[in-house]
């Protein structure tokens, strides 16, 4: 395990500069100037532009400036913003990623909250009310659109009932009640699509497990259904869920951008958005560098699951 985990990381050390370098040349074919763009409404002249390309290494050929960056991101600089005050890109994410996190976090326990006992009792109830329940409410939740969720949540618990704050965002260093209860409506927003997403996987895999022939064994020799369903089946029935709630996850983690424009929440998401309208060089860089981390990390952390739900399975 430890012999394929260390490989996994060179792999993924691998990916992530491929994901760099694309990015890097990627930005600067697109057609336009982030100076020009920057300096559109501000009057600026051609010599003020052609300072502040040289300041930024803007006019240096490409294969420079890439040497640079490389350089710079293997010491852990990232750089900095080229709109602002030069703010550095460290210090951006830095503090978009907690909020990003945050939100994910919740949004990922409210999905599975609602998914895990909605799939199951699908499954046990096949074709019974609650499984048809069930299946509605889930082919619901994706039809709706999570900043739609969103408003409505806003407009009934926020605007109406006032109970909980509409927009914004505090850090958990202020209390977690105060932490809390901004991230409330945006875990549910988020969270009612994922959960009918991994409810119908667990539905349709836990029918597969129930239908094998160790299950009848077990059946036979008089288990109990909830043992049978809890400590035999649903453990087998976890590998294809697995995979789909890393994936979910990994797409949280870069960003729910939309719920984030709703609720004011200035996460990892909506800064690479930012970003790429503002075409800020090092911003998106550092963002999509990070973003691919979190997708890389994610898959070897659910492949290293694979090993712990089943034991037949080993990596070699």
């Amino acid at each position: 395990m430890t012999r394929y985990i260390a490989k996994r990381l060179l792999g993924a050390l691998v990916v992530m500069w491929a994901v760099a370098t694309l990015v890097f040349i990627m930005l600067r074919a697109v057609p336009g100037d982030p100076l020009e763009a920057m300096l559109f409404d501000s009057g600026a002249g051609p010599e003020t532009i052609a300072v502040l390309r040289a300041k930024y290494g803007l006019d240096d050929p490409l294969y420079i400036q890439y040497g640079k960056y490389f350089v710079n991101v293997v010491q852990g600089d990232l750089g900095s913003s080229i709109y602002g005050s030069r703010v550095p890109v460290t210090q951006i994410i830095t503090e978009s990623l907690p909020r990003t996190l945050s939100l994910a976090g919740l949004s990922f326990i409210v999905a599975l909250v609602i998914a895990i006992p909605a799939g199951l009792i699908s499954a046990i109830k096949r074709h019974s009310w609650y499984d048809h329940g069930f299946t509605f409410f889930a082919f619901l939740g994706l039809s709706m659109p999570d900043f739609w969720v969103g408003i409505l949540l806003i407009i009934v618990f926020a605007a109406n009932l006032q109970w909980l704050p509409a927009i914004g965002y505090q850090p958990l260093s202020e209390g977690f009640w105060p932490w809390f209860k901004h991230l409330i409506l945006p875990s549910i927003a988020v969270g009612t699509a994922f959960s009918a997403i991994v409810a119908r996987m667990i539905r349709s895999s836990m029918l597969e497990v129930l239908k094998m022939d160790y299950m009848n064994v077990a059946r036979s020799k008089g288990l109990l259904e909830p043992r049978l369903v809890m400590v035999h089946a649903f453990p087998n029935a976890l590998i294809p869920v697995v995979t789909v709630m890393g994936i979910a996850f990994a797409l949280l983690m870069a960003g729910a951008v939309v719920v984030e424009n709703v609720f004011a929440i200035k996460g990892l998401g909506r800064v690479l958005i930012q970003g790429i309208l503002n075409r800020d060089y090092p911003v998106v860089q550092g963002a999509i560098l990070v973003v691919s981390a979190i997708f890389v990390l994610t898959n070897l952390v659910v492949d290293v699951l694979y090993a712990v739900i089943d034991p037949r399975i080993r990596f070699e």
